[in-house]
């Protein structure tokens, strides 16, 4: 995870608790391009259904540790296939029938120098879908064979196309059938492959070496390398993770394995495939890539039946959450919202936040950044009551604060009688002593989510917004993180009004807007303009609820002497009449 988004959590918390600390005097405790936002594009239509592969019966995995066999042959020149579609322009060499480009039409890259370029996904040497075949007494690699193709252009349009591929070395011959879906990333694949043997065999479908880069922050989209698996559950495995030139397995089955940047994926997915799933993934570091590796060797195994026959599938596009949850079988978490422990609560809040900024903009024509200020401006009217009665136990608790200090005086010797009493003077007056704290936590969450819907929503990448050229990235001139720090301490400041200063009002004052603000300068400029549109937002209310304690304060009369300090006055005058 990134220290950046580390810190933000607990500056939050900090910023979200602390107000309902030192604002008041608490009682003492007894211990213990895309282009430009108006004119995105439309979004693409969920997955379409997909061919099926033929029924196939069960695999065993055969032994992976022998070393290949040497086949090698003059090798032709390789051609590549160029598959086009609205969607996509994949290119498909006849050497190892692997996939070696994949452009998207939708998509622009970022990167420096290839800016307005449309996205590349795979880097140059991919070896997506080439193969390795392992039998009982062999290890072939398919992927220096030269296949032939059915046609040397295959444009998809109106429904799917398909693109066979056929080599043949000896005794072994492959038959490979590629299907692609005009209004899919998904390309679909079926083979056989001849002289297998009785106890069938496994085949090793290459994923390497990663993700191109299509972003202007290399470092960022850097982070983001990693590899997914989804067993009972979708798990991460990030490139920095692997130690050079030492091979990391992980065990299976599995449905589907993914490899995935900021906002795109290629993977392989075999949860409809009836010859069994993936078996398990291996990946290697180069020797000499350092301690935070950007590529990777990357092998995913599945079974190849005695008659010689597999199928699979693979994703080769954006992390667009409706088409990847449309696949089916938990796929959308190749691009989770959060991280484990608060993954659950986190997506909660990110995956409705995203739908109804999408849906504002689809259907209502409402660029995302307004779509920011009228999200802002919704959740604050919601949270409205439950900020009202959060500041009116507030000053509940301020009303009482003359009994509560006579409290701990009297009992500070005896921390379990003074608690009893503190619940009990509670009770008569009908105060909650956390009932100003817990409504202020409720917008954090959904700040929270706002931050990883900015950081791993492709639909808000380049979108602008007046001098915003970009919602998801940093804003340049650094205004709209000031513009959020000044309405924050403006916020703080209409908050203290009727209030008695203390030094810990005067810190939350000036500390905590200029902490958050720095914090804040490279963010995602939607993310602090939310945040600015939320703080404008609650200044009227706060100034409402300040008038408010300005009269109670003028209404509440003088606090009468404890009596614990009456008795210290009474005392000597006994004695004197003793005497």
């Amino acid at each position: 995870m990134d220290r950046r988004a580390v810190w933000a959590i607990i500056l939050m918390m900090v910023i979200a608790i602390l107000p309902a600390i030192f604002l008041r005097r608490p009682p003492a405790r007894p211990p213990g391009a895309a282009p430009a936002d108006s004119s995105a594009v439309p979004r693409p239509a969920p997955e379409a259904a997909a061919p099926k592969p033929a029924p196939l019966p069960a695999a065993q995995a055969a032994d992976t540790a022998r070393p290949a066999r040497d086949t090698a042959q003059p090798a032709a020149a390789a051609e590549t296939v160029h598959v086009v579609s609205p969607l996509y322009a994949y290119g498909v060499s006849t050497r190892g029938a692997r996939l070696v480009s994949a452009e998207l039409a939708r998509y622009r890259s970022m990167a420096p120098n290839e800016r307005g370029e449309p996205a590349e996904l795979l880097r140059p040497g991919s070896d997506l879908l080439a193969t390795t075949l392992v039998l009982e007494r062999d290890t072939i690699r398919l992927d220096d064979w030269t296949f032939t193709p059915s046609t040397d252009s295959l444009p998809v349009q109106g429904g799917p196309a398909r693109l066979g591929l056929t080599a043949q070395r000896g005794h072994i011959g492959v038959e490979l059938t590629y299907t692609f879906v005009p209004d899919s990333y998904r390309v679909y694949v079926r083979g056989h492959v001849s002289g297998v043997g009785p106890n069938g065999g496994l085949l090793l479908v290459g994923m390497g070496p990663g993700l191109a880069n299509t972003e202007a922050d290399s470092n960022e989209n850097h982070r983001a390398l990693a590899i997914v698996t989804k067993q009972n559950d979708a798990k991460r495995t990030d490139f920095s993770s692997l130690e050079p030139g030492e091979p990391k397995t992980l065990s299976g089955p599995f449905d589907w394995v993914a490899i995935k940047s900021k906002y795109f994926t290629t993977a392989v997915l075999a949860f409809d495939s009836t010859g069994g799933r993936i078996t398990g993934v291996t990946a290697v570091a180069p020797p000499d890539a350092g301690k935070r590796p950007s590529s990777a060797a990357i092998h995913a195994s599945l079974p190849v039946t005695a008659s010689g026959d597999f199928s699979y599938s693979v994703y080769a596009g954006p992390l667009e959450h409706d088409r990847l949850r449309a696949i089916g079988h938990d796929f959308d978490d190749v691009n989770p919202y959060g991280w484990p422990g608060f993954r659950t609560l986190i997506r909660f809040f990110a995956v409705p936040t995203r739908a109804l900024l999408v849906w504002m903009h689809d259907h209502l024509g409402i660029a995302y950044g307004f779509g920011l200020i009228i999200f802002g401006i919704l959740v604050r009217v919601l949270l409205w009551p439950l900020n009202q009665k959060a500041m009116r136990a507030s000053m509940a608790m301020q009303a009482i604060q003359p009994l509560v200090k006579e409290i701990q005086d009297r009992y500070k010797e005896d921390p379990q009688r003074m608690q009893q009493e503190m619940f009990r003077l509670y009770k008569e007056h009908n105060v909650n002593p956390f009932g100003g704290c817990w409504p202020m936590l409720l917008p954090m969450p959904v700040l929270f989510a706002l931050f990883f819907v900015f950081q791993n929503t492709i639909e808000l990448r380049g979108t602008s917004f007046l001098w915003l050229p970009d919602l998801s990235r940093p804003d340049p001139y650094y205004i709209i993180p000031l513009i959020m720090g000044v309405s924050m301490f403006a916020l703080s400041k209409v908050g203290q009004l009727g209030m008695e200063p203390n030094p810990q009002m005067k810190m939350m004052l000036y500390v905590m807007p200029a902490m958050m603000t720095f914090l804040f300068l490279n963010f995602a400029s939607g993310l602090n303009l939310y945040y600015a549109v939320s703080n404008i937002a609650s200044v009227p209310q706060q100034y409402l609820l300040a008038r408010e304690r300005m009269r109670r304060n003028v209404a509440a009369p003088a606090p009468a002497p404890p009596p614990a300090q009456a008795e210290v006055r009474t005392k000597p005058q006994r004695q004197r009449r003793r005497r």
